[in-house]
This record gives structure tokens, sequence and C-alpha cells, in this order.
């Protein structure tokens, strides 16, 4: 991607144990593709460097991801570790690699997470305090100025655009499908007995469908992941607006983790707001930094029917490998690591 394409990246991340959990099992991840800059529960302790809240979408794009853990004792720990461990790993290796680079940035994103479920599966089973672990992914991969949100579970993406708000992703919950089917409202699902059986989860199989969607992104447009310690207790439209009163995105931040823990904060609770600006994304608008209003402009209303801004399923490429070889990305000769390219 060419710099003039680049456009700016303010983000802020968090994530809370809540009032009732002895651990916290959720993650997070903010990549930056382009010069390996991670942000993870624990890879940063306290504030995170300047360069991880606010950077430059360039080259390689960025990678950001909610995940929440599943299992007995410590395992849910382990799973959501693992997941964003093992796929920015991933990541950083498919993009150097000549072999495998070739294929489409939301296809290298996908095997990663299908590479990551292989992983945390054998994992499950080759150690009996990890039996049946797990773990939600939800993310968004950002390559020029499209969006790719891959999903596994029910941690959830929305996108605010204009003042409006919508959710991205799909539930893969049972719940999700009997609201997809119409058999349930959603206002139902809120309160159902089984709303917290999921379909799928990073190493709960050997075999994981990962479902990835596109969509172009626009100046202004704000993207919101969290794992469903929120979104079971803040609704949609109050994301919303507390995105459009804080003064800053980690104001926002602590404000719905603040409202989540004051009505029971039974779970974990993270959350991931970014923006984007600048470049050449279409409709431009005042440009937002960490201390101004995330929004401006007169208050607009509640969110909008479940078009998905029009977001796009994208089939898995038949051409994708199912694994790849390790031994391959070591040997290859011409392998650059991403920070060389950078002039």
């Amino acid at each position: 991607m060419s710099d003039d394409l680049a456009f700016n990246i303010a983000v802020y991340a968090k994530t809370n144990v809540g009032r009732v959990r002895q651990g916290n099992e959720d993650n997070f991840l903010v990549l930056n593709l382009s010069t390996a800059d991670t942000w993870t529960p624990h890879a940063t302790t306290g504030e995170p460097a300047a360069q991880l809240t606010t950077f430059n979408q360039s080259h390689y794009g960025s990678l950001f991801a909610v995940s929440d853990g599943m299992g007995g004792a410590l395992a849910g720990e382990v799973a959501s570790s693992l997941a964003v461990d093992f796929v920015r790993d991933r990541m950083l290796e498919i993009q150097a690699s000549p072999s495998y680079s070739k294929f489409p940035f939301h296809e290298r994103l996908r095997l990663s997470l299908e590479l990551a479920n292989t992983h945390i599966h054998e994992q499950s089973l080759s150690r009996p305090e990890y039996a049946g672990m797990g773990a939600t992914f939800t993310s968004i991969g950002l390559q020029g100025n499209t969006a790719f949100f891959a999903q596994v579970g029910d941690s959830r993406a929305y996108l605010i655009r204009e003042g409006r708000i919508q959710q991205v992703t799909r539930d893969q919950s049972l719940v999700g499908q009997l609201v997809e089917a119409g058999h349930i409202t959603e206002e139902e699902a809120e309160r159902h007995t089984y709303k917290n059986v999921i379909l799928q989860a990073l190493g709960a199989a050997p075999n994981i469908n990962i479902v990835v969607d596109k969509l172009d992104l626009r100046d202004m447009d704000i993207v919101v992941l969290c794992s469903d310690g929120l979104s079971n207790k803040v609704r949609m439209e109050e994301i919303r607006q507390i995105i459009h009163d804080a003064p800053s995105l980690k104001d926002a931040c602590d404000a719905m983790i603040e409202l989540a823990n004051h009505r029971g904060g039974e779970d974990n609770i993270t959350i991931i707001i970014a923006q984007f600006s600048g470049g050449r994304l279409s409709t431009a608008t005042m440009p937002l930094n960490q201390t101004e209003p995330l929004t401006s402009g007169d208050e607009v209303s509640k969110a909008e029917p479940h078009d998905r801004w029009g977001a796009q399923t994208i089939p898995r490429d038949p051409r994708l490998p199912y694994e790849i070889s390790q031994i391959m990305i070591e040997e290859e000769e011409d392998t650059i690591k991403p920070t060389s390219r950078l002039n």
C-alpha cells in the first residue's frame, strides 16, 4: 500500500476482571503489522506507549482482536492468551514468507485463525488441566481502505458511522441463530436460558469455520470490539452514546466498563475502540485526536436496521492450505522482517 493511501488510527483497549470472577480469561490484541508493535494485556503493563495508541496505517496493515476464554481452572485464560499470541506470530510469519504471502490479506488472517484453532485443540488434548478449553476470537484486520472482520464465537464487532451504530459480526451462538431465523427477538435473546451457548470456539474442535466479512472504511469510522461481558450488560445504542459523549477513547472504555460493573459485572469485560481518519478514506470530516470529542455535530438517532453497513461474507479460497510448513518459512532465504521494509 502506497504512503498516500495511509490513514490515521487512534485506538484504546482495556480489560477488566469484573465484580464476580476470580480471574480474567479475556484477552485483546492491538498489532501494527508494519512494525510488529504489539499491545496485549500481558505484554504491556500500565499505560501503553504512544505508538500503540496512535499510528498510521501503512504497507502491511494492522489487526485488532478480542478473545474470551473458556474452560476449567485457568484453561480459559490459557486459551485466550494462546489465541492472541499465536495469531500475532502467524500473521507476521506468513506476510514475510514468499510462499504464503501471495494469498490475499483476508486469507492470511483466516489461515492464522485456523492454525490457532489446531494449536489450541492439540494443547487441550495434551494436558488434562486444559481439557475442553477454547476461546472466542473477534477481529478486524485492516489493509488498504478495507476492513476484514474474522469471527469465531459470540464476542462482537460494532461499527459507528456518522453517529449511527450497527453490529457487523453475527453471534455464533444458539440464540444468535434463533434471532437470525426470526424465532425470537433480540430482547428475548437477552433473557434466554441458553444465551451463553456458543456454536464454535477456537480449540473446541479439530476443524473450524472462520467467518470473514469485508467492508470499505470511511473517514471517522469507529469500530468497537468487545467480549460478552460488555455486550450482555450495555446495549448497542448505549455504547454509541457513551462514545459520543466521552472526551477520549480511554474515557469511553472506562465509562463502559464502569457501567457493565454497575449492572452486575458477572463476567470479564474487554473492549477495543478504534477510529480511522484522514488519508483517502471517503467522506472527510473533522479529524480525531485523543483529547477532542469523538463525534461532532448534532446528536443522531438510534441504531439502524441490521444491514451491517453492507458487509459481504468472503468464502474460503479453495487454494488456501489448511496447514503451513514451518520448516519452509524458516528456511526461505529471501524472507524479510516487517520492520526492515520500512524506510
